[in-house]
């Protein structure tokens, strides 16, 4: 006889600890009954959560993280979590703007330590937390003793696991031996199948035939025992490890310092939560490797986990044969179809068929991407040309040094990273490409509010990060023309350059651009003349100022639009021709008003010594946007045509009360 449902009722984690063995499998299956459900709603994270239900539960009915501390590595597996930690009722809000946020969040729970949106970063923390607890503890209580402490457990992917910042983080935690749990969640993925090294020792670890059946045997033995003594104990972990050494060299992390436990199911919570019982009596650092099957208990999202990393908003018992992120594949070009076409295809697949048509041109083209295959559209790229093709996993820093060299060498590297993942290898960008001025080509997606993703992932701050870099150009196509055009003038200028573009679908030329002129260095695009004043639009709301200076027609203020191109070298002869003349102008950009396009516009008036009182800007203010949809968002901040008329009438308004 099936029990009640159980998830309605959980008040806490605290209730697991009451539950038996089958009601915790049940539970399991009513959280998977959730993420299916909200799948159904709109598009969220969906297979990686899938992955981690029994973990998520072993986890939470073994420690007591309102005390203990748990940090989720990259943070998009945390559905399971907040269902279990209080916040069923909200859940239906996830992703909506007001909603619960689709990463962890302090503000929601004291069960969420870290905002996390970024892989590689966990263990770090973890382990920061760790030291921290055991100083507050020895400095209250005289004593040095850790066992009576806080215990800190990570959980990272085996994806994220390579990033380098995971290892400095291990090296030290090994050195200073203290209680401290890393969780490898094995699912052979990351948002794509992991790639690297590490992911092949991972493999030999899970899939030796000789190891994984006598370690079967053991625990099978060991199961059976009543109880095991330290000595027993003691003698079979030195047996298997010499075993699992000699046959695959699982060493590696014992040398870092580790007691290294697993690789064990990650799918069967008791055998999850006896070897957490373990872990929590060891008083030394200790990596538990998991297996789990990304996707685990919706078949489609099992088969194929990658295009089921996002849902597409729309989950069926049998999926439809387009394309499982939602779009109509009927209207994409195919990679290197032809880029003037009218459909409205995002910057992302638009930047796309630019490098693909580059590298049939050019052989000397390559293409590096750090994990992000899918999300950046380069499957047609990665397929067609293998040799020239690289992803260095979740490892950003090493993706911009590697692309130096490839520049160096004399080939001509694009990057292509989303822009808040970028700022991971700041060094780099200064030390190995800007200060060598290596001609190597930054492909900066998701440049500007990316909706539901949410403050980790806005990618607002690259035009503030990248633009004090001497030899540095920088460039903000407006639609899918200039997003090809940009590209052909960037591979053939022998220098550094940026190309940012949103998470957002454009046509081929944007209305009103219908005639756009030729890409020139630091040249801005006048498109509509104003006797007035000015609207200077930094990339994609490009649509929106031409809306408003049509508006503003009508109401009798004469409004030109100039589209900017380049943020550095800036066009200061059109930029600030406005002010010579007495007319206002506007700034508009997706980005930081701090150190973005509109300061640089009032730095090189002030250098003029120009009267900036007619200076308006419009972007983002100085404080981490919420997510909501980008429209939403857009609306809020008021970087719509509606708000650039409002502006720009309140201050024609108080112009002429100034002048009477």
């Amino acid at each position: 006889m099936p029990f009640e449902p159980i998830l309605p009722s959980l008040q806490s984690p605290h209730d697991l600890k009451n539950l038996t063995p089958e009601q915790l499998r049940q539970l399991a299956a009513e959280i998977r009954n959730e993420l299916c459900k909200i799948s159904a709603a709109r598009s969220v994270h969906f297979a990686s959560n899938l992955g981690v239900v029994e973990l998520t539960i072993a986890l939470h009915s073994v420690f007591d993280f309102s005390y203990d501390r748990l940090i989720w590595d990259t943070g998009h597996q945390i559905y399971p979590h907040k269902l279990l930690t209080g916040r069923f009722a909200r859940f239906s809000t996830i992703r909506t703007k007001g909603g619960l946020m689709g990463f962890p969040n302090p503000a929601e729970s004291e069960y969420d330590l870290m905002m996390t949106g970024h892989a590689g970063s966990s263990v770090g923390t973890a382990f920061g937390l760790c030291c921290g607890d055991d100083l507050l503890f020895s400095l209250m209580s005289g004593t040095q003793n850790s066992a009576d402490s806080r215990h800190s457990v990570a959980v990272i992917g085996d994806g994220a696991f390579a990033s380098g910042g995971v290892f400095e983080a291990m090296n030290h935690a090994g050195e200073l031996q203290k209680k401290f749990t890393v969780i490898l969640n094995d699912n052979k993925m990351s948002i794509c199948p992991r790639v690297g090294g590490l992911a092949h020792h991972l493999d030999g670890l899970r899939l030796h035939p000789k190891y994984s059946r006598f370690k079967q045997m053991l625990h099978n033995a060991v199961d059976r025992l009543p109880f095991v003594g330290k000595p027993l104990d003691n003698i079979l972990r030195r047996f298997k490890d010499t075993l699992k050494a000699g046959l695959i060299g699982g060493r590696l992390f014992e040398t870092l310092g580790f007691r290294y436990i697993g690789p064990i199911d990650g799918h069967d919570i008791a055998r999850l939560q006896r070897f957490l019982r373990l872990v929590r009596k060891l008083d030394e650092p200790v990596l538990l490797h998991i297996f789990t099957e990304k996707g685990r208990g919706y078949k489609p999202a099992e088969d194929n986990p990658t295009e089921f990393h996002v849902s597409p908003g729309v989950i069926r018992v049998q999926p439809p044969a387009e394309a499982a992120d939602g779009s109509d594949k009927t209207q994409k070009p195919t990679a290197g179809s032809g880029l003037l076409t009218m459909s409205r295809c995002s910057f992302t697949e638009h930047a796309r068929n630019a490098v693909d048509a580059l590298m049939q041109k050019n052989p000397k083209v390559c293409v590096i991407t750090a994990a992000m295959c899918q999300g950046n559209r380069l499957e047609p790229i990665r397929d067609k040309y293998p040799d020239r093709f690289f992803d260095v996993g979740i490892c950003e820093s090493h993706a911009v040094v590697f692309a130096a060299g490839l520049a160096k060498s004399g080939l001509i590297p694009i990057v292509d990273i989303y822009s808040t993942f970028l700022q991971r290898a700041y060094d780099q960008i200064f030390q190995e490409v800007s200060l060598q001025n290596l001609p190597v080509i930054f492909a900066i997606d998701r440049a500007g509010l990316s909706g539901p993703d949410g403050p980790t992932h806005h990618g607002v701050f690259d035009l503030c990060y990248l633009r004090p870099f001497p030899n540095m150009v920088m460039m903000t196509p407006a639609d899918a023309w200039e997003t090809a055009a940009m590209f052909d003038f960037a591979a053939a200028l022998n220098q550094p350059v940026a190309i940012r573009y949103p998470k957002a679908a454009s046509g081929g030329v944007s209305g009103g651009h219908a005639s756009p002129a030729r890409i020139v260095l630091g040249k801005a695009e006048t498109i509509r003349q104003g006797s007035d004043g000015f609207i200077a639009v930094c990339g994609s709301l490009l649509e929106s100022a031409i809306q408003a200076a049509e508006t503003l027609e009508q109401k009798g203020i004469r409004t030109g639009i100039i589209n900017v191109r380049f943020v550095k070298p800036l066009d200061t002869a059109t930029l600030l021709e406005p002010l010579r003349n007495g007319q206002f102008l506007m700034t508009v950009e997706e980005g930081m008003l701090a150190g973005g396009f509109g300061s640089a516009v009032l730095e090189a008036a002030n250098e003029e010594h120009l009267d900036t009182r007619r200076v308006y800007r419009l972007g983002i203010p100085d404080r981490y946007v919420e997510h909501g949809e980008r429209a939403e968002l857009l609306a809020d901040l008021g970087l719509t045509a509606e708000n650039i008329v409002n502006v720009l009438l309140g201050t024609a308004a108080q112009t002429a009360r100034q002048k009477r």
